[in-house]
């Protein structure tokens, strides 16, 4: 798109509103404005490169911008609605024009009856400028004002530590790296820094792109306060009804929860299954300084869930060898895991204390086995003197049983 066509005829710039929508109320309570450009054949034109494109000059960003923005704000007013309106501007620019353009706009519309906490500025990570202390400064003094400011990460991990400086209201990350045939829950910890930062913070997550059900179901998941994607509405080129959405996203949830409530009791069945099993085994058996023959028979009661059985004490230390199933289901001794340090891997300290506090067995989460390259799931049981035993459960056992992927 030429940057001339749009600068010559503005009259074809359209705003369309993007709904974001509230998983507590399962209301629509803003929009995000977007730009289109109508050519001379009608066909609509989307123009978010245009507000990136460094190219382009400042001048012509910032008018493009400022009419889009007039245009959403008399169409607010003029319908007494009461939703957020997010307007996008690229940082450096903002920086550069010392925010004068916005304010300037905020400043009149407030004199209209705007009120300046239903705006929200959103901003990208990857536009962030040089000078950062100035780019804070600015955002302080829009929330000293009312307005709310979203930061969308593109690329989080590399920008934590502004994050916690520039205390956004809102993080806004993107569900589009899911695709239909990924389950959501498998990548759980892709946005987990972020999660754990926004509640450090008190920011709210806003996911967007959810075009399918596990891109909602991913946002669900990871803890979103709020939703964009065409799965719910598709951008609009005016406010609509603020229930729009409330059918499907309660739908959905009513799916989330029963497959939720599926899988707690899949592996709570699984849980008693291998506990009842460890129960008949510790009454027959006396767990002794042998520990390798104590895991092959170990092995050989659970061989049809088992692949892998194995002793550590609270250090994280192993202190049998390795009992592992072969293709022939022939139980082995593996000698190379004795006095490998497990302390390394996620959780496994607070899986222990959970264990001697609980006094029972633990299921873990879905994670990928280093060795066989496929996902599978470790119970881990305490034993005795602060040694506990793990066994690892296959992927093709998860598969077969309902609720355990």
């Amino acid at each position: 798109m030429d940057p001339l066509d749009v600068m010559l005829d503005m009259d074809q710039l359209l705003p369309y509103y993007k709904a974001i929508v509230s998983a507590d109320t399962q209301m629509i309570i803003g929009y995000e404005v977007i730009a289109y450009f109508q050519n001379k054949h009608g066909k609509l034109q989307r123009m978010d490169c245009f507000f990136d494109d460094v190219s382009i000059p400042d001048e012509f960003r910032i008018e493009v911008n400022t009419y889009l923005q007039r245009k959403a704000i008399e169409n607010k007013l003029e319908k007494q609605d009461k939703s957020f309106l997010s307007f996008y501007y690229d940082a450096d620019l903002l920086v550069r024009n010392n925010g004068e353009a916005l304010l300037a706009i905020l400043e009149e519309y407030q004199s209209k009856g705007l009120k300046l906490n239903e705006i929200i500025l959103e901003v990208k990570d990857t536009a962030f400028p040089k000078d950062m202390d100035q780019l804070s400064n600015l955002i302080k003094y829009l929330k000293t004002l009312g307005v709310k400011v979203s930061i969308q990460l593109e690329n989080p991990n590399g920008i934590l530590d502004q994050l916690a400086t520039l205390h956004p209201n809102v993080l806004k990350v993107d569900t589009s790296f899911l695709k239909d045939d990924l389950l959501p829950h498998l990548y759980k910890d892709v946005y987990h820094a972020i999660s754990m930062l926004s509640r450090k913070i008190g920011a709210s997550l806003l996911f967007k792109g959810i075009n399918n059900y596990n891109q909602f179901n991913y946002a669900w998941r990871s803890g979103g306060q709020y939703y964009q994607g065409r799965y719910l509405i598709h951008p609009q080129n005016d406010f609509v009804e603020v229930d729009s959405c409330k059918s499907v996203i309660q739908v959905s949830f009513k799916q989330f929860v029963t497959y939720e409530r599926k899988k707690g009791k899949a592996q709570l069945e699984l849980l008693e299954k291998i506990h009842a099993t460890f129960t008949s085994i510790l009454t027959q058996s006396t767990l002794t300084d042998n520990y390798d023959e104590f895991i092959l028979n170990v092995g050989k009661a659970c061989k049809e869930f088992a692949f892998r059985v194995y002793i550590c004490n609270e250090e994280g230390i192993q202190l049998s060898s390795n009992a592992e199933k072969d293709q022939e289901d022939t139980w082995k001794l593996v000698k190379e895991g004795l006095n490998k340090n497990w302390s390394w891997r996620p959780y496994f300290f607070e899986n222990v204390m959970r264990m001697n506090l609980e006094k029972k067995g633990l299921l873990s989460d879905l994670y990928t086995d280093i060795d066989k390259s496929e996902l599978i799931r470790t119970y881990s049981y305490p034993l005795t003197d602060g040694r506990y035993i793990f066994l690892d459960i296959p992927y093709r056992y998860l598969f077969e049983q309902e609720g355990l992927l």
